[in-house]
């Protein structure tokens, strides 16, 4: 692996780049210039970007929200997420017609207009969940608590990421809510990251493509799956479980990940 100072020292070796959003092009708050320029330029040298998130609603919700963080719109032509994927396999039915939200309102957006049924947990096919509830976003035990009774039910989880910095504060995801679920025998279905569907829907496995991201678990043993290289952005998800490089090899080692390049932040 290799430190990088600038990301223009091996861009000119990519075809495309497939670039997660949070943690790296933002922090939930404001985008980073840094990254900000990374887009800019590989734009300019017409580069293909695609943006790859695990963001629990459809693409065009998190369009809208990054044009709401001033990014420019010709910059997003190609957006997929986890929430995206999740909706077209929801469109199809294929886990029935009755389903328990177990997530925020604001994602209620990921099954607006579907000819599904929301209900209540007792009565539903299967759990849809997109994150914690609002009044509800510490309280692990609460989850337990909840879905023991309805372990026999699949759990469709949206976001498989475990944790997000929202500025400087950690925020749990999804991706909890279904380790809770397995560890009481549950059977969970991810949508996005790591796993390879969600890559076959967005890339072209022809290119030589470089995958850049801030979560071991997700960006970086997706790139594992596919055997694309990738840049790890040390600055984010991980960022208070290592100190230095020789720190960073045994936290590689202990997420069984491997990673071609590392830089603190996104810079070009």
């Amino acid at each position: 692996m290799k430190k990088l100072e600038n990301l223009s020292e091996i861009y000119n070796q990519y075809d495309a780049f497939i670039i997660d959003l949070w943690g790296v092009v933002h922090n939930g708050i404001r985008l980073n210039p840094g990254a900000t320029e990374v887009i800019e330029k590989l734009n300019d040298k017409g580069k293909e970007i695609i943006f790859l998130s695990n963001a629990p609603r459809p693409s065009a919700s998190v369009v809208k929200f990054l044009e709401k963080l001033q990014m420019e719109k010709k910059y997003l032509k190609n957006v997929m997420t986890s929430g995206q994927a999740a909706r077209i396999s929801l469109e199809k039915e294929n886990y029935g017609k009755k389903f328990f939200h177990l997530g925020p309102e604001r994602d209620n957006v990921l099954y607006s207009g579907l000819n599904i049924e929301k209900t209540e947990i007792e009565q539903c096919d299967f759990i849809l969940c997109t994150g914690l509830f609002d009044d509800q976003m510490e309280d692990l035990n609460f989850y337990k608590s909840l879905l023991e009774k309805y372990s026999k039910k699949k759990l469709i989880c949206t976001n498989p990421d475990l944790t997000v910095h929202r500025g400087s504060k950690v925020e749990f995801c999804a991706g909890k809510i279904a380790e809770i679920f397995k560890d009481i025998g549950g059977e969970v279905i991810y949508f996005g990251k790591p796993h390879k569907e969600i890559y076959n829907i967005c890339l072209d496995m022809k290119k030589k493509n470089l995958i850049i991201g801030d979560n071991l678990r997700t960006d970086i043993k997706g790139a594992n799956n596919i055997n694309m290289d990738s840049l790890f952005i040390t600055n984010g998800v991980h960022r208070a479980e290592f100190k230095n490089d020789k720190e960073l090899l045994k936290l590689l080692k202990n997420y069984n990940v491997n990673i071609n390049y590392f830089q603190r932040e996104l810079i070009w």
